[in-house]
C-alpha cells in the first residue's frame, strides 16, 4: 500500500449459504453496499466487475473482515427465524435521487412480516403517482433482503416483480409469516 493508499476506498465482499441460495455481500468503510442473490460464480464476477468500475476500487474478497462480519452474522440470524431487523451500516452510494429516498423509507419504515403497496410506499415519499417508478427503484435496490424489497406488492394481491426472482420473493415472504410457506 503507498502513503495515500489509507484514503482510497476499500471494498470487501464474502458469499454467504442461505435457504434462497447463495448471497453476495460487499461492504465499504461506509457500510454495506451491495448485497447479490444466487450468486454462483459467474453472477459474482459480473457484480464484482460492477462493483469495481462503480466503486473505483477492486473489490477484495474477505468473509473474516470485520467490515463484513457483522453483516454476514445478521443475515444468517435472518434466516434462521432469530432476526427481525437489520442494524448495520449502510453505503448508500449506489444508488441516488428518488430511488434512494424510496429504499430508504422502504427499509425505515417497513418492518418484519408486513408489506406495502407500490403506490401507498409512492405515497409516503411525497409522490402519490408514481408506483411504476417505486418498482424501478425496487429493481435498482443495491440492498435486497436488508433494505426489503420483497415487501412491496401489488395493490390487487399480486407479489409484484422481484429482482431475485418470484420463488425468492415467496420464500422472503414465507420466512417473515406473510404467505404460508410453499409446500414445494
Amino acid at each position: 500500500m503507498d502513503s495515500h493508499g489509507q484514503y482510497e476506498q476499500q471494498v470487501v465482499w464474502a458469499v454467504v449459504g442461505t435457504d434462497i441460495g447463495p448471497l453476495m455481500l460487499a461492504a465499504t468503510r461506509g457500510g454495506l453496499v451491495s448485497v447479490v442473490f444466487h450468486a454462483t460464480e459467474r453472477v459474482r464476477d459480473k457484480a464484482l466487475d460492477q462493483l469495481a468500475s462503480r466503486l473505483g476500487a477492486e473489490p477484495v474478497e474477505a468473509p473474516g473482515s470485520p467490515l463484513l462480519a457483522e453483516a454476514i452474522r445478521q443475515v444468517e440470524e435472518y434466516f434462521a427465524g432469530a432476526r427481525r431487523d437489520f442494524e448495520l451500516p449502510l453505503d448508500w452510494s449506489l444508488i441516488s435521487g428518488f430511488n434512494r429516498q424510496v429504499l430508504r423509507e422502504l427499509a425505515s419504515g417497513v418492518p418484519y412480516g408486513t408489506v406495502v403497496g407500490y403506490g401507498d410506499l409512492a405515497g409516503r415519499v411525497g409522490q402519490p403517482g408514481a408506483a411504476q417508478a417505486v418498482g424501478t427503484a425496487m429493481g435498482a435496490n443495491p440492498l435486497p433482503v436488508v433494505v426489503p424489497c420483497h415487501r412491496v406488492v401489488e395493490s390487487d394481491g399480486g407479489i409484484g416483480g422481484f429482482g431475485g426472482g418470484l420463488e425468492t420473493k415467496r420464500k422472503l415472504l414465507a420466512l417473515e409469516g406473510v404467505l404460508p410457506e410453499p409446500l414445494f
